[in-house]
């Protein structure tokens, strides 16, 4: 199973990567960490590295699959040409595929936590107005899709998120 982690930043997809991964014992890919280690490694910020870091993910992604092992992918991924990659890959592999959204609904937490929000050495970390910015520009979903708010405790969150995994999903038309 491709397991898609989606949001804005700092919205919580990081912490319920993490959590689900642990629960699933499977691999956790973040696209930023990916991309953080390519300009710590040398290659420039200038570069096009947001993209060359999905290409990353992906690909090891297709691994973990071929291996037969679950995989969680955690990034925005909020231009279409993000969402339409998980969905060729697990197309490609025969993997089931799932989306979950994490989204903040209280805009003080949220606030909060972008501002005290250190995580990835040399990855620069969002501004509360780049956020109100992306939000208003993001994409609507039309995958079907779990949607998480993470002002709920994480074990109710990750309770959640497991039992959408395990749903059985119809087949593909």
């Amino acid at each position: 199973m491709l397991i898609v982690l989606a949001g804005l930043p700092c919205s919580g997809k990081s912490t319920l990567a993490l959590d689900l991964g642990r629960a699933l014992k499977c691999a956790v890919l973040g696209v930023d960490h990916a991309e953080a280690a390519m300009w710590r490694a040398g290659v420039s910020q200038s570069a096009p590295t947001h993209h060359a870091a999905y290409l990353v993910v992906g690909a090891l992604a297709a691994e973990q699959l071929a291996m037969g092992h679950d995989v969680i992918v955690e990034a925005v991924n909020g231009p279409e040409q993000a969402r339409a990659q998980w969905r060729d890959l697990a197309a490609q592999m025969n993997a089931d595929l799932r989306f979950i959204v994490v989204e903040c609904s209280d805009d003080d937490m949220y606030r909060d936590r972008v501002e005290h929000r250190s995580r990835i050495e040399g990855f620069p970390e969002p501004t509360w107005d780049g956020i109100l910015m992306r939000r208003a520009a993001f994409p609507p979903w039309i995958d079907e899709r779990l949607t998480i708010d993470s002002v709920n405790s994480r074990p109710a969150n990750v309770k959640a998120a497991l039992e959408h995994l395990k749903e059985e999903r119809p087949e593909p038309y």
